[in-house]
């Protein structure tokens, strides 16, 4: 297989808190050793619930945080070890798409302006005589009409913005785009026309995406590869196939369980894992693996020893113990209810 795009390597990035009231100080490992890779042309999702790291694994690969630890490589080569020219080069080659189309935008600056803000950035990317014709070129490739260059961002709708976001980060010609729950935030006919657009785009350029989000349909729709997180670290990874027709993981099986937009993964009957108790505190992170406070399948070996993320006999990675033991939950951590 060819050399990934994009490689991460035993990812660690951690936030320092300061103390307040009722909330003590120390380090939160939001992302606690996530390795994943994304070959060109290819889109991988990243999924999982609200607060498990997706979002800073994503600001970390664009340079908005640095790691504490582990590796970025694009294209072979450590982001955090490059030059600052050279850093400078390869980030256009990696643009991040936000949630929010209308805080990802400056209100003061008419979509023109905000387009070839990044020509200026990268001079030399695109004639400046040429700057006009390509910014209604782009417009019209995601959308838009080209006389919507001279409007500000408040006369567009949220599909809309969203569209001129994914404008600006064609400008630069990347051949990776991180979107951050780019489309979470979008009625459902919006977000339908938005995912159309990105397959369209990969079809006709050939870029790659990691495209992180917690909704398990939209995955399912758009992406090639599936890796599942929980309490900073991907817990199971594969083909769509295998995570949504073979889930081995827990938590996999309750997130897919719990998903009305997706097939059931046991194949037969359908019903739903109901998980007890909220996610850890990334503060004071569980010993052992780091599910086995919610997991009907805990065992005293969850309690003292962490899952590595392998193979097993899923043929695929999971990081369980016990991937293939039944679904049977105890009384004091899930239950599962048949419809």
């Amino acid at each position: 297989m060819a050399e990934p795009l994009l490689e991460l390597t035993d990812l660690v990035t951690t936030y320092r808190l300061r103390a307040g009231i009722g909330r003590p100080g120390g380090e939160v490992r939001a992302v606690a050793g996530v390795s994943l890779t994304v070959h060109a042309g290819e889109t991988v999702g990243l999924v999982g619930e609200s607060g498990c790291g997706k979002s800073t694994v994503a600001r970390t690969i664009v340079g908005l945080v640095r790691p504490s630890s582990g590796k970025v490589l694009f294209e072979g080569r450590d982001l955090a070890a490059l030059p600052a020219r050279e850093l400078r080069r390869l980030r256009r080659e990696i643009q991040l798409v936000f949630q929010d189309p209308y805080a990802a935008l400056n209100p003061r600056m008419k979509v023109a302006d905000l387009i070839k803000e990044a020509w200026r950035i990268h001079p030399g990317l695109v004639p400046r005589e040429r700057w006009d014709a390509e910014v209604g070129a782009l417009l019209d490739r995601v959308g838009l009409r080209p006389e919507h260059a001279g409007r500000y961002p408040h006369q567009f709708s949220g599909g809309q913005r969203q569209r001129i976001s994914i404008a600006r980060a064609l400008a630069v010609r990347p051949r990776l785009i991180v979107c951050d729950e780019a489309v979470s935030a979008l009625d459902v006919s919006v977000r339908a026309q938005i995912l159309n657009l990105l397959g369209e785009l990969q079809r006709d350029l050939g870029v790659a995406y990691l495209f992180i989000s917690h909704d398990l349909g939209v995955v399912r729709h758009l992406c090639d590869r599936v890796a599942v997180m929980y309490l900073g670290k991907v817990v199971e990874t594969g083909s769509k196939e295998d995570v949504y027709r073979r889930a081995a993981h827990p938590y996999t099986q309750a997130l897919l369980s719990a998903a009305p937009s997706v097939d059931d993964w046991r194949g037969g009957e359908r019903g739903e894992i109901v998980l007890s108790g909220d996610v850890p505190s990334p503060l004071d992170p569980p010993s052992g693996c780091p599910f086995r406070t919610r997991c009907w399948k805990v065992q005293d070996r969850c309690r003292d020893e962490e899952p590595a993320l392998i193979g097993r006999d899923t043929g695929h990675p999971v990081a369980c113990h016990f991937p293939d033991a039944p679904a049977t939950p105890a009384a004091d951590h899930g239950r599962v209810q048949k419809e």
